[in-house]
Formats: structure tokens, sequence, C-alpha cells
């Protein structure tokens, strides 16, 4: 048991967790870096504290400096919500050492799912299907050829310790592959501090379909539908909605079931996602595992009426699951903008300023979940969104329409944001009919 989390992040996540803790009745310590001294979360909290500069490696990736704030506001939990130290087993471990508990997986399943390669190997053993590749981790390049022979073009590249996008490369031919090779292993070694790499055939038109998962300490999984997220640019979610239109119920049992036995296998006992691969076949392959709460969580929260993040900190302070898998229903439609302070026009640029005016959208079955307000300052430290827009529908075409009212009802002045982007994707007739890929943003809406 506990009675005061360290919230070790910044922005809505921070929001959203404060809010958990006080449903549950439980004091929250926020920390901050000089350069979000007026961040919102901070005006609800117990207690606050400075973590160091608005650099992220010395304020929010810095464990002495969150260890050490966690000491002196007298905290005994920490959540780290995601990005950051979520992820991080050195983290979990400091937080266990230090006697805090740790609001998340244990560090050992953490560092095997944060090996993209073991994480392959592990789930394969479980039985869940993975795209044909190689996991070696001395792979050069004659040895890339080969397998990449063997697997046919087009392949992926991608680094084993890598996440969020970055360490990764599509290849088509033999050629690229010889160029690609030594710039991966560089991207990796200077993001992930590893060269380990590995590669994987490359499905053209794949959906990017996510299982969300709930585990507890003694054993006990169920999953909680799927989340469709193939809206993306430089693979950086967009826009997420659940259920997926690809998917039929017969397919999301499967999944969910694979994603179970997976969770089975580490041990895994908190809140955490797979990242699915869906073929324009009704396929799914294992991608990755994320051993934390994800940004988009919203979405399953609105058609399952399951608060995730609350059942993480129910979870972490020893009290049984009190949900079994036949007690999981879906309920309607939702769907989540990121509204990121960006413009679409100029390859996503990020916009940071002060927000001049701030009017967020309302009505039935409309959530925002922000940090933002009039005269807030987005800093050009951190990532770039404002806002999660989240709405709920009985289907996906009333989803559809009130998420597009809601957007229109949104006024933010005085930095530009991916507003007027989503409503292009609203009314593009692809997106309409559920007919779009990873790529599709890239290569056939603009």
């Amino acid at each position: 048991m506990f009675k005061r989390v360290l919230i070790a992040n910044r922005g809505e996540i921070a929001l959203r967790i404060l809010r958990a803790c006080r449903l549950l009745g439980l004091e929250a310590v926020g920390v901050y870096s000089k350069a979000d001294a007026d961040a919102l979360h901070l005006r609800y909290v117990d207690q606050k504290v400075c973590v160091g500069p608005p650099a992220s490696g010395d304020s929010y990736l810095n464990i002495q400096n969150i260890i050490g704030a966690a000491e002196i506001s007298k905290a005994d939990a920490v959540h780290p919500g995601y990005g950051f130290l979520a992820e991080n087993e050195d983290f979990a471990r400091a937080c266990v050492d230090n006697d805090l508990v740790f609001i998340g997986p244990k560090a050992e399943a953490m560092a095997l799912m944060g090996n993209k390669a073991r994480a392959r190997e592990t789930m394969a053993g479980a039985g869940v299907p993975v795209l044909p590749g190689m996991t070696s981790a001395d792979l050069d390049e004659s040895t890339a050829l080969k397998v990449a022979d063997e697997l046919g073009f087009p392949v992926l590249i991608k680094a084993s310790l890598g996440g969020g996008g970055k360490g990764m490369r599509i290849v088509n031919d033999r050629q690229e592959l010889i160029r690609a090779l030594p710039l991966v292993k560089a991207e990796a070694r200077h993001a992930f501090g590893s060269e380990e790499i590995y590669l994987e055939k490359f499905l053209r038109k794949a959906r990017h379909v996510e299982i969300q998962i709930l585990g507890d300490s003694r054993g006990k999984v169920i999953h909680l539908g799927e989340r469709e997220c193939s809206i993306q640019r430089r693979n950086q979610k967009l826009l997420e909605e659940a259920p997926s239109p690809a998917v039929s119920p017969e397919l999301r049992a499967r999944m969910g079931e694979a994603a179970i036995r997976g969770s089975a296998a580490i041990g895994y006992d908190s809140a955490g996602t797979f990242e699915m691969l869906l073929d324009e076949n009704g396929n799914f392959y294992f991608m990755e595992f994320n051993a934390r709460v994800q940004v988009e969580h919203p979405v399953t929260e609105m058609i399952t009426g399951i608060d995730i993040v609350a059942e993480q900190l129910k979870n972490a302070m020893g009290h049984p699951m009190g949900l079994d898998q036949e007690d999981i229903c879906v309920n309607g439609h939702a769907v989540e903008c990121r509204i990121n302070a960006e413009d679409h026009h100029r390859d996503f640029l990020p916009t940071p300023g002060i927000i001049e005016k701030w009017v967020p959208p309302g009505g039935p079955h409309v959530r925002v979940d922000t940090h933002c307000y009039q005269g807030y300052h987005v800093s050009p430290n951190y990532d770039s969104l404002l806002a999660k827009l989240i709405v709920h529908g009985r289907d996906r075409v009333e989803a559809m329409r009130i998420m597009e009212q809601a957007l229109q009802e949104f006024v933010i002045e005085g930095v530009d944001t991916l507003i007027p982007f989503h409503l292009r994707l609203l009314a593009n007739p692809d997106f309409i009919a559920g007919d779009y890929h990873t790529r599709w943003v890239e290569q056939d809406m603009f």
C-alpha cells in the first residue's frame, strides 16, 4: 500500500495521473523543470519539486533528481506516465532500491520487452505470430544481404532498443540496404546506446493495431480490445480509433488471446500494450510491446468504461483485479485526435509559442485531455502535444460526426495546430471508408 504518489512526468499525462490519484484518495506530488514552472498540474498537487533545468536529460530523464524529489516529498510510490523514464528498467530498479513502489511492470519484464529483438524471440516462443526476420546481435553487411534476399525486399532494419519511431529504415533493394545499415547502426548507437539491430519483412500496406492488456500481481491478465493506430506520419501516431474498422469480433478474440499468452510468458503485471501489424489478408504479427500506459489509452476507456490509470494504481497497491474477461464489453466507437502544435503544411514542423486564445469544445461524449490554457507557453524543449480530443458515438459514423463538430469548435490561437489536418482527414473518402494503412498519410493523403 502507499499514500503519496510522485508523478514523474509533465503535460497532460501528469494531470491524468493526478485525477486518478484523487479518485482513489491518494496524495500527489508534481515534479517540474524550470521551463514548466507554470504547468497546470502543479496548481492541484499536494507538493511540487523542481527537478532541474529545461533540458530533459537534466530534469525529467535524470533518475537521481527524480528519486531525490521522492525523498524530499516523502512520496512512497512513483508513476512514470509515458515517455521519459516510463520504460527505463534502471529507473524501475532505482525506485525499488529506494523503497518506492514503481507503478508499472517489474524491471525484468521491462528490460526484456525493451529489447525488440529479444521480445520477438520471446513472443514467438509463446505462440504469438511474428514477422519473418533475423534477430542476430552481430548483423554484418553480408549476413544482412543474405537474410534480405531470403525474406524478399522490402525489408525493415530496426534498432533492437529502438522505440517511438526512431532507429528504423525501410530498404527496397540491396544497394539501399548497404547504404542504410551503417546509418541505422549509428542512429541506434546515438539514440539508444547500442548498435544492435535486426531485420524483418516489411509489409507494404499494413495496419497498426494494438491490444490493451491489464495484468495483476496474482498472474491474472485480461485484454480490453484493440485500438486502430494506422494514421501516422514518420511512425508517429496522429489519430486513433476503437474498435478498428478492420477487425472482426473473431479476429479481436484471436489477437486478444495472443496478447494474453504473450503477457503470461513474461509474467506481466500492469497496464501494457501489444502493438501488432495487420496485413491485407487479416494476418496479424507482433511488432513490439509497450510496458506502460499509452498516449491513446482514452479511446479504450471510452468504449469499455474502464479507468486504465486507476486500475494501474490499484494493482500497484496490491489489490486483486476486480475484472474478468467476460466483463469487458465494447460499447460504441471512440476516436482520438492528437492536437499537436505543428504545421502540417510545412512537413509537420513544431510551432512553439504563446497560446493567445484557448477555447476547447464541449458537449455530450466529448473529452479533452490537456495541460494547456490561455497564456500558456508551448516550450520547444518537449513534444508538441497540446491536447488529446476524444469523442464517443454509438457507431463509427456518429463518432466521426461528433469529432468533426468538436474540431470545428476548438479554438486555439497563437500557435499552428493539427486541427486543419484532422478536419481534412475526416473528409477524405478513403478514411471515411476505413480504408487506410500506416503509410497512407504520407503516400496517398497529400
